[in-house]
């Protein structure tokens, strides 16, 4: 090929990129059903509903006369005398013994185990509580949206789905938000290429603002109702923000410096408590459910556990010291998960190198299991409803695997994604999870059922994170 066709292709693939729409859906093959169908396995208990006459038990002579009696006595349809009659009745009752069927069973049937059709009502509150049907996980996406420029670094966390239903992506410089509820797209920012890309966003518990980490060490707070910038935190890090944790109006920042600051939003000096224990870039953060416990994963392998109740006012040099340090994995922690039904057990899983989940006892700082999962472990989610845990993987298979807690028997496997999945986020009636990936495609999958009926949410005494924002002290 020469220089001209060269240039001439390299033009039309930039070309064909920039044309690309960001989470616009991606078409897909026509589904084409295979050749080989499974039917599903019957039951290999009877069920008792059929029962064979017995040849043994019939008397064949005495069937034989019964069968052509009726036909004799129409071709000899002669008029009987009372005598002949009489006669004959007798033979019947000594002979025949008043039999009248034909066929004959060699004992009673057997009752059903189980009635067919049996009113709701009519079963006795005594009986053994029927199996819990499983439940049908579909085995491939729901819906695939293109994320054109997402960047494939294990480290970042690009992905997160707020509690007003809206989910936020940072593609390249820019971060977008895709509203679930009708699908429509709205560009939040794009910052200048002096400082970014976009390194991480999370939103505050109220589901209406956003913190975005940039490369540049910055973190810019947003308000995505108005897409109106609000603050931006800036000397908090020496390097990039490639992750942010939420605790009401307590925001954390882990940087590549190593460092894990929590910042409170609501004021003018707003670096609370600073922690130092990692040695590396923190590329994994989670606050637990009730807000006690921060955990922090690293790239030098380490887990911590940082308590609110060790937190001082005025520590040596603005440290604060670890409630626990895990050091099992064999490399970089960036998938962490908190319980939603134990509120001590935290989840976490290691790089390519490790490839372990592990569970852990916060409280003892015990470590209860270790499952070698075969691949790189990129996010973890607990399922709310259900005993679960779905895992996200890199190489080979990029997978996604559904969990049974806590035996970790696997349920399923959902693939689609061609390039390791990066990230994880859950839709706020903790059913769907979306799936982003090296392979620039945002993915949904339902995998955690159908959402239970909605219970009234008790309002909250507090009006916000943000609810002081203008009057910042």
């Amino acid at each position: 090929m020469d220089a001209g066709s060269s240039s001439s292709s390299i033009s039309s693939e930039k070309r064909r990129m920039s044309s690309r729409r960001p989470l616009q859906d991606v078409p897909s093959r026509p589904f084409l059903p295979s050749m080989h169908t499974t039917s599903r396995n019957p039951s290999s208990r009877q069920s008792g509903d059929r029962f064979i006459p017995d040849r043994s038990a019939m008397d064949m002579d005495v069937a034989y006369y019964l069968l052509t009696q009726t036909r004799k006595e129409k071709e000899n349809a002669v008029p009987a005398s009372p005598s002949k009659e009489a006669y004959r009745k007798l033979l019947a009752e000594n002979l025949l013994k008043n039999r009248t069927r034909i066929l004959a069973f060699h004992s009673k049937p057997p009752a059903p185990s189980r009635p067919f059709f049996q009113e709701a009502d009519a079963v006795s509150p005594h009986h053994a509580k029927p199996a819990k049907q499983r439940r049908y996980i579909p085995q491939s996406a729901d819906r695939t949206l293109d994320a054109p420029d997402i960047v494939d670094d294990y480290y970042l966390n690009l992905l997160d789905w707020g509690s007003g239903n809206v989910l936020s992506i940072a593609l390249g410089n820019t971060v977008y938000l895709w509203d679930a509820s009708d699908g429509s797209t709205s560009e939040l920012v794009t910052v200048d290429d002096d400082a970014g890309p976009v390194t991480s966003v999370s939103w505050a518990p109220d589901g209406r603002h956003i913190a975005v980490g940039l490369n540049s060490s910055d973190v810019q707070l947003w308000d995505s109702t108005s897409n109106r910038s609000l603050r931006t935190l800036r000397g908090v890090h020496g390097s990039r923000v490639g992750s942010l944790a939420w605790n009401n109006n307590i925001l954390s920042t882990g940087g590549m410096d190593g460092k894990i600051v929590n910042n409170d939003v609501r004021v003018r000096s707003h670096v609370v408590q600073t922690y130092r224990g990692h040695q590396q870039e923190v590329c994994g953060l989670k606050w637990s459910g009730p807000g006690q416990q921060l955990a922090s994963g690293g790239n030098d392998n380490l887990v911590h556990i940082w308590d609110l109740s060790m937190a001082s006012a005025n520590p040596p040099r603005g440290q604060n010291q670890w409630f626990h340090r895990f050091d099992d994995h064999m490399a970089a922690v960036k998938a962490l998960a908190w319980c939603p039904f134990q509120s001590n057990l935290l989840a976490s899983g290691g790089g390519g190198g490790d490839r372990c989940i592990k569970f852990w006892n916060t409280h003892t700082g015990a470590c209860l299991n270790s499952v070698d999962t075969g691949s790189q472990v990129c996010s973890l989610l607990w399922n709310k409803n259900e005993r679960e845990l779905l895992s996200s993987h890199g190489f080979t298979q990029n997978q996604l695997t559904l969990w049974k807690y806590p035996s970790m028997v696997r349920i399923a496997e959902l693939t689609g994604h061609t390039s390791r999945v990066l990230f994880m986020a859950q839709s706020p009636d903790g059913c769907t999870v979306a799936s982003a990936a090296g392979d620039e495609t945002l993915r949904f999958w339902n995998v955690f059922g159908t959402p239970e009926a909605a219970k009234p949410a008790a309002k909250s005494a507090s009006a916000g994170p943000f609810s002081s924002f203008n009057h910042i002290r």
